[in-house]
């Protein structure tokens, strides 16, 4: 264990705040132990890849840094295989072995940050695709009982960004595998969302791969997106709000261009990054806080910036949206 642990490098907005007490987790018996061995002394801080989260202090807790590994495959049949990844594994290096392994199924997902073990509390989705679309089930460690419990995909309540353990189980469960139900060729390709047909074409492509809408996938998100190795961030910051086809309606007639995605009969999404674009924020900065450059849904760390001030970004964001759309666009991200 280590004691005022500096997490600046363990999450990518890379805010400058310290843990009183780090552990690095390795094995789940090595998690139960630590556990047990708190006796519940210390609060418990779950740290996977640190990518969906804004420190805005110091964490008076015991955090336990998931880096447990291994990926198999638990079974299979002439259509599918249902393969395993341990919450430690880093999200896109697992895409990438789906890939290698010809399984679809998650090729939108690509270059998505963080680990497989936080994918679910959020149900991460990006290009028409989320985890739910091919998640089989999970296992978690009950932190009261210590006893290794299994999810369903009913189980865990998946919303938009949203699961049982960002709710009701948030802080009870601990994320310690995750098994998916990936296809084999031929497989079922959605290149429809946003600009993915356009970078296919670009590719001069006709006849797409897994690997290839990937790749697709992967060059529109590096255009857009900063790397939080160069500029701290937690890619997309703010959710789509969902909107009442009533409202939406009220909306297009002040707002022509007004792009939108159908969600069921009488919802619609819309573009928070369209939104805050349009209020003019594209670019803003203040301090080191600021909105990026290129995709207004990102919120920057320019090097200095404390969480308070990003937080500050945040609302100053929300409140310019909702001024001008009369839309309340809301935090993705866990504020801490």
């Amino acid at each position: 264990m280590q004691l005022n642990q500096s997490l600046k490098n363990h999450n990518t907005f890379g805010i400058d705040v310290s843990a009183s007490h780090y552990v690095n987790i390795s094995s789940i018996e090595q998690l139960k132990q630590v556990i047990l061995e708190n006796d519940d002394q210390l609060p418990l801080f779950v740290l996977s890849g640190g990518s969906n989260m804004l420190l805005t202090k110091n964490v008076d807790a015991l955090v336990l840094h998931l880096n447990t590994k291994g990926i198999k495959v638990i079974k299979e049949d002439q259509e599918s295989a249902w393969i395993e990844a341990q919450a430690g594994e880093v999200w896109h290096d697992f895409v990438v072995h789906t890939l290698d392994q010809n399984l679809g199924g998650l090729e939108n997902l690509s270059l998505i940050p963080g680990k497989v073990g936080s994918a679910p509390i959020q149900n991460i989705g990006a290009y028409g695709v989320e985890l739910k679309n091919h998640f089989h089930s999970l296992e978690a460690l009950n932190i009261k009982t210590l006893e290794i419990e299994k999810f369903t995909l009913e189980d865990c309540c998946f919303g938009y960004r949203e699961s049982v353990f960002k709710n009701e189980l948030k802080g009870k469960y601990i994320i310690t595998s995750v098994t998916f139900e990936l296809k084999k060729s031929p497989h079922t390709l959605q290149t429809s969302y946003g600009a993915i047909q356009q970078e296919l074409e670009k590719m001069q492509i006709q006849q797409p791969t897994i690997k290839d809408v990937s790749a697709a996938v992967i060059a529109i998100r590096q255009s857009k997106l900063p790397d939080p190795k160069e500029i701290g961030n937690s890619g997309s910051f703010f959710k789509n709000p969902i909107l009442p086809k009533k409202d939406y309606t009220l909306l297009i007639e002040k707002n022509p261009d007004m792009p939108h995605y159908p969600v069921d009969e009488t919802h619609v999404k819309v573009p928070a990054g369209w939104l805050i674009e349009q209020a003019g924020l594209k670019g803003f900065r203040k301090g080191d806080a600021g909105v990026h450059t290129k995709q207004a849904l990102v919120l920057v760390n320019y090097g200095n910036a404390s969480g308070k001030e990003l937080v500050e970004m945040a609302e100053f964001v929300q409140q310019t949206v909702f001024d001008k759309f009369g839309i309340l666009i809301s935090p993705e991200v866990n504020i801490i």
